[in-house]
C-alpha cells in the first residue's frame, strides 16, 4: 500500500509514533487493565512498537508490538478488526509504507512495503538522510579544561590519555552540533605556535589560535574585578592568624592572607543551580582560574546570541575542580548556561603513556602493519597521508567508542599491533570506506571502457530487484535512520532537568560505523555488484549502485562528524 506523502523522507521515529496511534485509537476503544489499586493503566506509547535490526528478525517483519503490550491494549490480545484496518492503511509525514501485518505468537508483526522504501530513498536522492532531520539555533561553547595553562599552556608530554579523550570529545561534539545548526565555539584559544597545537592537528583537530603574543590580561582584569564586587566573595583577612599545624602550613596561611574568596555554595543554592558538589566551600580565586574565566568569557563574547550553553568537556578527575571554575564563573556575573560532560578514565595496564608517546605508538603500529600489507608501496607523501589519517582513525575510535561516564582500557603493547583486517574499529572503518570507492572507480574504467552504460535516473528504475537480505538491512539500519541520529545531541543538551551534568551518547557514531561496516562488507562478501555486462542484468546492477553510492555517502557524512576525510584508496 503506498501511502507515502511524495518527497517526504522516511523516519523511524514518525513511524513508531503513528504505528502506536494507529493501535491505540480512541482510550474508550482500549482494554481495561488494571493494577492493584484499580487504577486503568495504558502503555507507555513509546514501548508499544519496536524497529526490528537483526538480519534474522527482518526476514519476517521490520516493527513488531509485542503479545504483552497487546494484551494490555485489547481482550485476550485480539487485536479488532477495525484497528488491524488502521495499522495497514497508515500514512502521515516521514511514515514508512506498510506492506502488510499479521498476529502470531510474538505479536503484531508488520512488515514495510520496501520496493516502495527503496524507490523513496534512493530514486529521491539520498540527500536529505545524511544531514539532521531538523535544524536548531544557539551558541554552544565547547569548553576543554584540559588545554587550558595551568598556568603554563599544556604540552602533548603532559596531556595524560584522559584529557585527550576530552578533547577528542569536544572535537567530535562540535562537529555534530554544527550540522544540527549550532553556532559553536571552542574554548580556550591556544597559542598558534605551540606544541599542542601540531599535535592535535596531527590528529586533525582544527582548535582555535592566537598569535604567540597575544595576551587576554583586559579581559582578566576585567573578570578579576567582578569577582572582587561579587555577592558570594570574602576577603581572607583572618586565615593568616589560625592556628596551624607546621611552618610551610602556616607561611602558605599568611601568604594567602587578604586574598579573595568566593563562597561557591552559596552561589549555586541562592541561584537555585541543581548537581553540582555539596562540598564547594569557598574557594581561593587564583591566577590560573582567573586566565580559565576571561577565556571563558572571550569565547562567549564571539556568540552572536545573548546567552549561550556551555559545555564543560571534563574528566572525572577533574570534575571538582571545573564545578569550581564554573560557579567562580557564574559569581563574575555570567548568566550563561552550564553543562559539565564528564568522561571516564583512560586505563593501560602494564605501563604508563603520554598523549604524545601514545600517538607516535599508534603511528608506527600503523606504518608498520601497511607495510606487512602492501610492501614497498608504502611510501611517499600519499602514504604519509593515508597512514596519519588511518592512525587517527585508530586513536578516535579506540577513545570514543565508550560510553563516556566508563572507563577506557586501551591495549599499549606494542607487539599487539593495529591491524588492518578484522572489525577493529578506526582501520576496519576506514579500509570499507575504500572498499567503496574502489567498486565506483571499477566502474568508471567499465564505462570508459564501454562494457557499462551510465547510471541511469532512479526513477527509471524497477527497485524490486534489490531482494537481497543484506540489501534491506543496509537500508532500514542504518540509511534510514541516520538524520535522527545526529539530531539526539543537541536534543540532550536541552534535557535532564537543567542539572549540572549531560549524559550524552557521543559513542554512537563509532558504533554506528563499525556496526555499519561489518554489514557492508558480509554484503560485498557476498554479493557480486559489478556482473557481467549484459542487458538483462543491469537494472539489478543500476539498483544496487545507487544503494552502495548512497552508502558511500552515509560514510562521507558520519567520517566528517569525526573530522576524518575519508581514504578513497588503500
Amino acid at each position: 500500500m503506498e501511502n507515502i506523502e511524495e518527497f517526504s523522507p522516511l523516519r523511524i521515529t514518525p513511524t513508531v509514533q503513528a504505528l502506536s496511534s494507529a493501535l491505540r485509537g480512541k482510550r474508550e476503544n482500549v482494554h481495561e487493565s488494571r493494577e492493584g489499586n484499580g487504577d486503568r493503566v495504558f502503555p507507555d506509547p513509546e514501548k508499544l512498537w519496536f524497529k526490528e535490526s537483526s538480519a534474522k528478525n527482518l526476514r519476517n517483519r521490520d516493527f513488531l508490538s509485542p503479545t504483552t503490550m497487546l494484551n494490555t491494549l485489547f481482550a485476550d490480545g485480539q487485536v479488532p478488526p477495525a484497528v488491524m484496518s488502521r495499522v495497514l492503511s497508515l500514512g502521515g509525514t516521514g511514515v514508512l509504507p506498510v506492506a502488510g501485518g499479521e498476529v502470531m505468537g510474538e505479536g503484531l508483526r508488520l512488515r514495510v512495503d520496501r520496493v516502495v522504501a527503496f524507490r523513496t530513498v534512493l530514486a529521491g536522492g539520498a540527500s536529505d538522510y545524511l544531514k539532521p532531520s531538523s535544524q536548531r539555533e544557539g551558541c554552544v561553547v565547547l569548553n576543554c579544561p584540559a588545554l587550558h595553562p595551568k598556568p603554563n599552556t599544556p604540552t602533548p608530554e603532559s596531556l595524560s590519555l584522559g584529557q585527550l579523550r576530552t578533547v577528542l570529545i569536544a572535537d567530535h561534539m562540535g562537529a555534530l552540533l554544527s550540522r544540527q545548526g549550532f553556532e559553536v565555539v571552542f574554548c580556550p584559544v591556544l597559542p598558534e605556535d605551540s606544541d599542542m597545537v601540531s599535535f592535535l592537528r596531527a590528529l586533525g583537530i582544527d582548535w582555535p589560535t592566537a598569535q604567540a603574543n597575544w595576551t587576554n590580561e583586559e579581559r582578566e582584569e576585567k573578570i578579576h574585578k567582578a569577582l572582587e564586587n561579587s555577592p558570594y566573595g570574602e576577603r581572607e583577612t583572618e586565615r593568616g592568624r589560625r592556628t596551624s599545624g607546621g611552618g610551610g602550613r602556616k607561611a602558605e596561611e599568611e601568604e594567602n592572607e587578604g586574598a579573595l574568596r568566593i563562597n561557591l555554595k552559596r552561589v549555586f543554592q541562592e541561584e537555585g543551580l541543581l548537581g553540582y558538589d555539596p562540598t564547594l566551600g569557598t574557594s581561593t580565586v587564583h591566577r590560573d582560574s582567573v586566565s580559565h574565566l576571561a577565556q571563558l568569557d572571550l569565547s562567549t563574547a564571539d556568540c552572536t546570541v545573548a546567552m549561550a550553553t556551555a559545555l564543560h568537556v571534563t574528566s572525572s578527575q577533574d570534575e571538582f575542580r571545573q564545578q569550581q571554575i564554573a560557579m567562580l564563573w557564574r559569581a563574575s556575573g555570567a548568566t550563561h548556561t552550564q553543562r559539565h560532560l564528564v568522561c571516564g578514565p583512560v586505563k593501560t595496564p602494564g605501563c604508563h603513556l603520554t598523549s604524545a608517546q601514545y600517538l607516535q605508538l599508534r603511528k608506527g603500529q600503523m606504518k608498520e602493519a601497511s607495510e606487512m600489507k602492501y610492501g614497498d608501496k608504502v611510501e611517499g607523501q600519499t602514504w604519509d597521508d593515508i597512514i596519519k589519517v588511518m592512525t587517527s582513525a585508530t586513536v578516535r575510535f579506540e577513545l570514543l567508542s565508550t560510553v563516556h561516564t566508563s572507563p577506557v582500557t586501551l591495549d599499549v603493547q606494542r607487539e599487539g599491533g593495529v591491524s588492518t583486517k578484522g572489525p577493529r574499529g578506526g582501520v576496519f572503518v576506514m579500509y570499507n570506506c575504500a572498499r567503496l570507492h574502489t567498486l565506483f572507480d571499477s566502474y568508471e574504467r567499465g564505462v570508459e571502457k564501454g562494457f557499462y552504460p551510465e547510471i541511469p535516473a532512479g526513477s527509471q528504475l524497477d527497485f524490486s530487484a534489490l531482494k537481497e537480505e543484506g540489501e534491506w538491512l543496509l537500508l532500514f539500519n542504518y540509511l534510514i535512520p541516520f538524520s535522527e541520529l545526529l539530531d539526539q545531541s543537541g536534543q540532550a543538551l536541552d534535557g535532564e532537568g537543567g542539572g549540572a551534568r549531560v549524559n550524552i551518547r557521543t559513542e554512537q557514531i563509532c558504533k554506528f560505523l563499525v556496526s555499519l561496516s561489518k554489514d557492508f562488507s558480509s554484503y560485498y562478501n557476498r554479493v557480486h555488484v559489478l556482473g557481467e555486462p549484459l542487458p538483462h542484468l543491469f537494472n539489478q546492477m543500476f539498483c544496487r549502485l545507487h544503494l552502495l553510492r548512497a552508502l558511500r555517502e552515509l560514510y562521507h557524512s558520519a567520517l566528517e562528524t569525526l573530522n576524518l576525510p575519508p581514504i578513497r584508496q588503500l
